[in-house]
C-alpha cells in the first residue's frame, strides 16, 4: 500500500536527484518505481513455476513492493492466478473463498505419490472396465458438500509444517478431511483411459484428491495428468494476460492498464453512497446510520464509494438497524 510517507519519501529523493550531486564514492541509490494505489492483475500462470515465482516476476517488472495472489495454483498447473497490488491486498480473501472453476484431465491406471503425473507411480491396475456410465453413477457422490483429505504434497499445515515438506522428506502422516464444497462436476470427455472434467468449487479444494477418489469409487486408480483453472470469481481465462504481455506493456510503461480497480472483486456486492460526512466517519471506522430504506437487500455487505465515485470501503450492513459498520477501510485520516 502506499502511503503518504511513501508518496513523500519518492518526491523527496527526486527533488535531490535534480538539486545536488551524489557523494564521490557512494553508491547511487536505485530511483523507487512508483506505487500503484491498489487493483488486481488477471495473470495466466504457465507451467512449470510456483504462484510465488509469479509474485517475484510481477514485482521485477512492475516495481510495486506489495504484492500477493488470491490462491494457490500447483507448479504443472495453468490458467488463472489472480494477482493483488497495493490496497487491493486487504480484499485477497475475496478470490481465496471465492468459486473457481477447473479443467481436470485424468488418466484410469495407474496413481501416484503426487496424486498427479509428476510423481512416483505408487500402484497400477487394468482400466479396460471403466465405462462412461460407470463413471456417470460415480460422480454425484463428489458433488455438493463432501469431505476431502488433502494430497501429502500440498501446501497444508499439519502442526506448523507443509505437508509437502514431510512428503519430500519420505513420511507420510494421517490427514484430517477437510469439508469442501463442489458446485458442479461434468464429464467434458471420454477417450479411455483419459478423461476430461469441468470441476466449478469453492476454496480448499484439490482436483488431484477427487481425481485419486474417483479412481478408488470405480475399484481402480487414477491421477491427474493436466489442470487449467479458467475461473476464479470474476476473472476468466479469456481475460487474462500473459507474463510475456505484461513485460511488454511494463516496457512500453503502459502497464497500469491492464490493473483491475479494487471493486472488480466486490462487484457482487449492492452498493451505496455516502455524503461528506460519512465519508469522514468511516474515516475514522465510525459506524454510519441509514435513514430507512436507503438500502433494499439482505447482503450483509455493502460497497461504499463517495461522491466522486471512489471505493472508501467495504461495509458490514444490519438491516434492521439501517447501519453500516466499516469491514475495510480504504481511505485514512
Amino acid at each position: 500500500m502506499t502511503t503518504n510517507n511513501d508518496a513523500l519519501d519518492g518526491e523527496c529523493n527526486g527533488n535531490q536527484a535534480q538539486t545536488s550531486s551524489p557523494r564521490k564514492g557512494a553508491t547511487p541509490q536505485k530511483e523507487r518505481s512508483p506505487q500503484v494505489n491498489g487493483g488486481f492483475l488477471n495473470i495466466h500462470k504457465p507451467a512449470g513455476m510456483t504462484s510465488m515465482d509469479v509474485i517475484r516476476i510481477i514485482r521485477r517488472l512492475t516495481g510495486q513492493r506489495k504484492v500477493g495472489h488470491g490462491g494457490t495454483l500447483d507448479p504443472d498447473a495453468t490458467g488463472v492466478l489472480p494477482i493483488c497490488i497495493g490496497r487491493a491486498t486487504r480484499f485477497i480473501d475475496r478470490f481465496v473463498q471465492g468459486r473457481k472453476v477447473y479443467r481436470a484431465t485424468a488418466v484410469f491406471g495407474s496413481s501416484t505419490d503426487t496424486y498427479d503425473a509428476s510423481g512416483r507411480v505408487t500402484a497400477e491396475s487394468d482400466p479396460t472396465e471403466i465405462t462412461r456410465s460407470a463413471i456417470e453413477s460415480a460422480l454425484p457422490g463428489f458433488i455438493g458438500e463432501i469431505s476431502q483429505v488433502p494430497p501429502m504434497y500440498s501446501a497444508v499445515k499439519v502442526k506448523g509444517v507443509r505437508l509437502y515438506k514431510l512428503a519430500r522428506a519420505g513420511e507420510e502422516i494421517e490427514r484430517e478431511p477437510r469439508d469442501v464444497v463442489v458446485y458442479a462436476l461434468d464429464i467434458t470427455s471420454w477417450e479411455p483411459p483419459a478423461l476430461g472434467l469441468r470441476i466449478e468449487c469453492g476454496s480448499g479444494f484439490y482436483a488431484r484428491s477427487i481425481i485419486h477418489d474417483l479412481g478408488h469409487a470405480l475399484d481402480n486408480t487414477a491421477h491427474m495428468t493436466a489442470l487449467v483453472r479458467s475461473q476464479v470469481d470474476r476473472f476468466t481465462l479469456d481475460d487474462s494476460v500473459t507474463l510475456e504481455e505484461l513485460e511488454r506493456e511494463t516496457e512500453d510503461g503502459d502497464w497500469e492498464r491492464l490493473v483491475y480497480p479494487i471493486d472488480a472483486a466486490l462487484m457482487d456486492l449492492p452498493a451505496v453512497v455516502l455524503d461528506p460526512i460519512q465519508e469522514e466517519a468511516v474515516g475514522y471506522g465510525e459506524p454510519v446510520q441509514l435513514v430507512e430504506g436507503a438500502i433494499e437487500s439482505t447482503e450483509s455487505e455493502i460497497r461504499a464509494y463517495n461522491r466522486a465515485g471512489e471505493l472508501i470501503a467495504l461495509m458490514g450492513y444490519h438491516p434492521a438497524l439501517c447501519r453500516l459498520t466499516p469491514i475495510r477501510v480504504l481511505i485514512a485520516r
